[in-house]
């Protein structure tokens, strides 16, 4: 019997500085658990550099300007399985210009490897200060709520397997992730290019006692901040059917997916923002009627009640403590090359509703250099990450980021242009 249901399949994303190995990680991971077809071997093969050394990067750099370039611009996501588990990788972008596209990969991560290139840093300071990227990815997976961190301090070959420049990696590392709140970090030293503990534990570092990374990858649980009970119920209706007005046995139901709890015919709901209460008549799903639905499914519901409810509407359990918010609190990532204008008004999209929103404040920003909060500041710039409260011009039924990633989050749209400005992580509402 096949072991792949075992576990959940797990997303993860890489994330580190220019240079650090990151695709050379990925291509090397699914080089050496035999997950290519026989053309991307021959590509590799191709690629040899003096007919030795195979770039890995061609694996996941697949846009023309990133090769050309050297870098990874766009988030490239892989997928492969191994007799454990099954995998979906998201190679995001290491250079700053780029934070925004390392923030949309991350979003949806099950956990991260952070890699750290052991030859960039300067091991005549003390204490041994980590790059700003590393500083800012972190942060950012801090705030994202990403749940497992996994450090892989590559290069290590350029360093000859040095234990005490690991040691002192791994140092500087948790001081860090202690000051941005990092929970359940692993630590590996690795050689994404020679393959050491990527897929099979390396000779060259005898006194490294932990597992290689795909070991700890096929491992890790993979569940999701989301609940599974009936008071949980939260249902963002996204479009409401009707089939012949006209007729007395006029169809309407309400489509959507659930993003919290279950339902089950017969329960009680309450539709926010109007506070009516009516029954679940009816569950339809892609595979027909059901008796009952949870978290994650398409489905249509009918109502035994004749009610007006439009698109953004959602329906929670009657008694649920979720209400309807006009105010939020919430970490903010700044996408836009233009700063963010507090005199003016921005579009907020939040599951499947689209309302006007001012930012009143700047709370603060955060120093990605020092890991301080600035209380200066009344804008934000590209990559910057701060601390905002905002206003809606409609209410919204929304949760914390850390109650639920889809009912917690949100993005900013300029009116104007259309651009997505924003990504936002709800901390609290009023």
């Amino acid at each position: 019997m096949s072991h792949l249901n075992q576990y959940a399949p797990l997303r993860f994303i890489t994330a580190g500085s220019v240079d650090d190995g990151k695709s050379t990680l990925i291509g090397r991971l699914l080089y050496d658990s035999k997950a290519l077809l026989s053309d991307q071997i021959l590509s590799l093969n191709k690629s040899k550099n003096n007919g030795e050394v195979i770039d890995f990067s061609i694996l996941t750099d697949g846009l023309e300007a990133e090769r050309e370039q050297g870098i990874t611009i766009d988030v490239a996501y892989r997928y492969f399985s191994t007799a454990k588990r099954k995998f979906i990788i998201a190679d995001t972008p290491g250079h700053e210009q780029y934070t925004r596209n390392m923030v949309t990969g991350a979003s949806t991560a099950h956990a991260a490897v952070v890699l750290i290139d052991a030859s960039k840093l300067d091991f005549s300071q003390t204490p041994l200060q980590l790059l700003p990227q590393t500083k800012r990815h972190s942060a950012i997976l801090k705030h994202l709520n990403c749940p497992h961190i996994i450090v892989a301090i590559n290069k290590m070959d350029l360093l000859d397997f040095d234990e005490h420049k690991f040691n002192r990696i791994t140092e500087a590392y948790h001081q860090l992730a202690h000051q941005v709140g990092l929970n359940k970090v692993h630590f590996i030293p690795v050689s994404a290019l020679q393959g050491d503990n990527i897929v099979h534990r390396s000779e060259r570092t005898p006194w490294y006692q932990g597992e290689p990374l795909l070991s700890i990858l096929e491992n890790l649980p993979s569940h999701a901040n989301v609940a599974d009970t009936p008071e949980d119920f939260h249902f963002p209706v996204q479009l409401v059917i009707r089939l012949d007005s006209d007729k007395q046995d006029d169809f309407r139901g309400y489509q959507g997916r659930i993003e919290a709890g279950k339902v089950t015919v017969g329960d009680r709901i309450r539709i926010e923002p109007s506070g009516i209460i009516s029954t679940i008549q009816e569950i339809i799903t892609p595979r027909g009627n059901a008796t009952e639905a949870s978290t994650g499914e398409q489905v249509t519901l009918r109502l035994s009640d004749d009610i007006d409810i439009s698109r953004g509407d959602s329906f929670v359990a009657e008694n649920s403590p979720r209400q309807s918010s006009r105010q939020l609190r919430a970490t903010v990532c700044w996408f836009d090359q233009r700063p963010l204008n507090t005199a003016r008004k921005y579009l907020l999209k939040h599951t499947t509703q689209t309302v006007f929103a001012k930012v009143n404040q700047v709370d603060h920003l955060l120093d990605v250099q020092t890991l301080s909060k600035s209380t200066q500041a009344d804008t934000m710039q590209l990559n910057d990450i701060g601390e905002l409260q905002i206003t809606l011009q409609k209410p919204i039924t929304a949760t914390s980021y850390l109650q639920n990633i889809a009912t917690g989050s949100f993005i900013l749209i300029d009116e104007a242009t259309y651009h997505t400005v924003a990504a936002g992580m709800i901390l609290t509402t009023e």
